[in-house]
């Protein structure tokens, strides 16, 4: 399983570990043990080459990015932002970096066929190949890499989304495709 870190809302940078326990299929209903699940649209990186710090700057970190994915964070509003109290989903086909203006990549956040939240991926340290570049730096000060073929959630695009039970959920992003969550 590969690891990678990611970022925790309302702008405090922090690293956890993405296992793959933790990644959900596609079509999964809301996992049963998230009390409080929320979603937190997010976007993905697929590292292609490995990024070391300190100083990484966001455009080394952005040429390091074999692919970009929509992705969304499952969390477990009764646990808190803890990596180890949530799930994610990333889509599967991602897009090359390359052609994407991914401080403008808008997301729509959807529960129950109605629109509950929007944002941008400006919302992730003002774009996300600073996040990506942070975490490389934070890494580094910890004796440690992002390696090639980590996936990485660069930060939440909205604040948390509660997710009432037994209703669908979708988060639609401009060029990155949707993700759907079957209700339960």
């Amino acid at each position: 399983t590969r690891r990678a870190p990611w970022r925790i809302a309302d702008g405090a940078p922090e690293l956890g570990w993405l296992t793959g326990s933790m990644r959900m299929p596609a079509g999964q209903p809301v996992p049963g043990e998230l009390t409080s699940p929320q979603v937190v649209p997010q976007l993905a990186v697929v590292l292609a080459d490995p990024l070391t710090g300190p100083g990484v700057s966001p455009a080394a970190a952005l040429a390091a990015v074999a692919s970009v994915h929509a992705a969304a964070e499952l969390a477990d509003g009764a646990a808190g932002p803890a990596p180890d109290g949530g799930r994610f989903l990333v889509s599967p086909a991602g897009r090359p970096p390359d052609g994407l203006d991914l401080a403008l990549e808008a997301c729509l956040v959807e529960v129950d066929g109605q629109v509950t939240d929007s944002g941008t991926g400006a919302a992730a340290a003002g774009h996300p190949a600073e996040a990506l570049a942070w975490a490389a730096s934070a890494l580094d000060a910890q004796g440690l890499a992002l390696e090639p073929g980590w996936l990485v959630l660069t930060g939440p695009l909205t604040t948390p989304v509660p997710l009432p039970p037994g209703v669908p959920a979708a988060v639609h992003f401009t060029s990155l495709g949707s993700l759907f969550f079957p209700p339960g």
